[in-house]
Parts: C-alpha cells; structure tokens; sequence
C-alpha cells in the first residue's frame, strides 16, 4: 500500500489519520491521485473539481474526499466519499455497540477500495449498475441472529463481530485456520464479486472460463453439498500439494476467491515494502541468496514467477521479524507449484482487467439516463 504523506510537511501520515501527526494539517486522500490533499472545511480545488470531506469522517473516521457536486437528491448518498457510497447496509443509528464496530471496519473497506481502484480493477457501484458492488455491514450480535459473511450478485455481506479480536481469534482456533482478519474476509469475498464479472460472464467466458476450471475445477459442482461434505469430513488429507488453504478445497469458487485474496496480500505488502525503502541485500544476509531483492514498482508486465520470487524472500524476512517479537509468522502459508499456476491466473485476469478499464469506477455521478 501506498505511503500516504502530508501535502504540507510531507511527513508520513498514514491512512487513517485525519490530521498530520507531524504538522496538525488535516488532511484527506483523494482517490484518483492516491494521495493526501488538504482537508480544510470548505474543500479543496482539484484539476477545476471541488472535493469536500466525506459526510462519515465524525460517525466512522473516514478521512476520504468526495466530488462537491455530488447530487446526493438523486443518489441518496450524501457526500460520502466512494468507499462510503458502496455501503448498501449498516447498523441502524440506535444500535450503538454495532456502530461503533462499524469505524474499524469502515477502514478495511476503504484499503480495500484503495488498493482495487490501485490495481485497475473496476470498481462498479450498485447504485449505477444492477449487480454492482456493495457492501452490507451488519453485527451478528446486535441483530440476535447469524450474519453469513459472503458473496451475492455484487452484494458482500461482513459481520461486525469479526472486528472484535477475540471474537474473531476464537473463530480461527475453532476452525484450524492460520489466518483470519477483516481486510482477510474483503479480499476473499470480493475474489468471489470478480470471478462472476470478469472470469464467467460477458466476454470474460469466452476469454477466461475454461482455463478457470482447469485449474480450479468446476464452478458448477454443488454448493451446499460441496460445504456440507467439507465440514463434516475435512480436506483430503494432501491438500497442500495443490491449495493455498484448507478452505480452498471446499468448491472451486472458494479457490479462486482465496487465491484472489491471497494476491492483494502479497501485491499490497510488497508494494508496502517497496514504498518504505525496503530491499534484501544478497552480501550483507546471514543466509544464501542468488541477488539482490529490491521489490518492482510494478509487476504487471513481469511473470507471476518474478512477484512470487520476491515474496518469497520478503515474507521469511517478515515472519523472522514476527518470530522475534513472539508473534505468529505474517504470512503462514506455503506456494506449491500448482498455487503458483492459480496466482498466474488471477494476474492475468487482473492485469488484463486493468489494460481494458479506464476509470476505475471513479466517475461519482447519477447513472446514465437517470
């Protein structure tokens, strides 16, 4: 992810901050430039568009800006910023438990966005198109019923509860998984959201489906059977020969949206490292390495073999860190070959993706014709 700095002291700001620690300016990032810009009361002038603050930075934190003439009469949408303006479904304003997980949540989704709109990946809202993207943030707790995390014709819905870390780390001891955070369940359900718009529908069939399920398996086999079969007898016992988790061999859908998720890890952490200053010099590691690791500003043009060669070296480093603070390693998981084929895929899918949008979804405004 990118290093947001102050436009004032250019000091690093960070992506939640509403104010330079450094020099107090507020400041909001603008998604088109991916940068911070002055966040005064009365907005800012940009390129002859006026951006103001979005409508949540008080109820959620957001520090995003919004086109000023956003026509919230037609659209309903107040001046919420473009991360803002896909949430379809949030807690109701007296359920103030659930709102108040609604803050952090709010910021994974907005990292989310950020790193899409980054990728080139489009970014259509539901209210301009039907099965746009949306996001329902809804609280199993408060409601008194289960709230599915999942994936419907655009519609991702998250539980809340989820933000709690010790709700959410009961969960993963539960259910034997390595992993499991919020910015997690957005990247995988919004693998589910791009499988459906870009891999099995429009030109993407013709382009896309068969390679897809030839490396991971026809989307077609049953659902609810396929979920059933997987919790009552597990994964088959070589599973990691093949898969990036044991979750992934439940469907084929469940593939490619962790292989989906597990390359926004990788890209957004590498890009982290990369934008820190951060490179592995092969004559000053205690351990063998064939070069020098100084991570690309982009990989859209490089095999999927060159971004999964940095990672590797990137991600020991990293988990030596977290094992020297005695914490678990930041990224436990193992590539084989046939993960390595899945992940080429999905870069092929994103990157071409990227060569044929224009605009990201960024083009705030009324649907045609409304």
């Amino acid at each position: 992810m990118h290093a947001l700095t102050c436009p004032i002291c250019n000091g690093l700001s960070g992506y939640a901050n509403r104010e330079c620690p450094f020099c107090g300016t507020p400041v909001g990032v603008h998604l088109p430039s991916r940068s911070l810009v002055v966040a005064s009361e009365d907005g800012i002038e940009i390129e002859g568009r006026r951006w103001v603050r979005c409508s949540n930075r008080h109820s959620t934190g957001c520090n995003w800006m919004t086109p000023a003439e956003l026509d919230d009469d037609i659209l309903g949408l107040g001046s919420r910023c473009f991360a803002g303006s896909l949430v379809r479904g949030r807690p109701d304003a007296d359920d103030t438990i659930a709102l108040e997980k609604l803050r952090p949540a709010s910021l994974d989704l907005r990292l989310l966005v950020y790193q899409l709109v980054d990728l080139g990946l489009p970014v259509e809202p539901y209210w301009r198109t039907d099965g746009g993207l949306a996001f329902d943030l809804l609280s199993s707790q408060t409601l008194g019923h289960p709230v599915t995390i999942g994936h419907a014709n655009g519609v991702i819905t998250i539980d809340l509860a989820e933000t709690q870390d010790a709700y959410r780390e009961r969960l993963r001891v539960n259910l034997g998984e390595p992993y499991r955070t919020m910015l997690g369940h957005f990247r995988h359900e919004v693998g589910h959201y791009y499988q459906h718009i870009l891999v099995e529908t429009g030109d993407g069939a013709d382009r896309y489906l068969d390679t897809c399920r030839e490396l991971f398996g026809d989307e077609r086999a049953g659902y609810a059977d396929a979920i059933e079969r997987h919790y009552k007898f597990g994964a088959q016992a070589d599973w990691r020969k093949s898969y990036i988790s044991e979750y992934a061999t439940m469907h084929p859908w469940e593939d490619f949206a962790e292989c989906f998720a597990h390359y926004l890890h990788i890209t957004g952490t590498i890009d982290t490292a990369r934008e820190s200053g951060l490179m592995l010099r092969a004559d000053q590691v205690r351990f063998s390495m064939d070069r020098d690791l100084v991570p690309l500003e982009s990989y859209a043009d490089q095999p999927i073999e060159r971004l999964l060669y940095d990672w590797k070296w990137l991600s020991t480093m990293f988990n030596r860190v977290n094992a020297a603070m005695g914490r678990r390693p930041l990224y436990p998981f193992d590539i084989p070959r046939p993960v390595v084929r899945k992940l080429g895929f999905v870069h092929k899918v994103i990157r071409e993706s990227a060569s044929r949008n224009t605009t990201g979804g960024l083009l705030i405004g009324p649907a045609p014709g409304r």
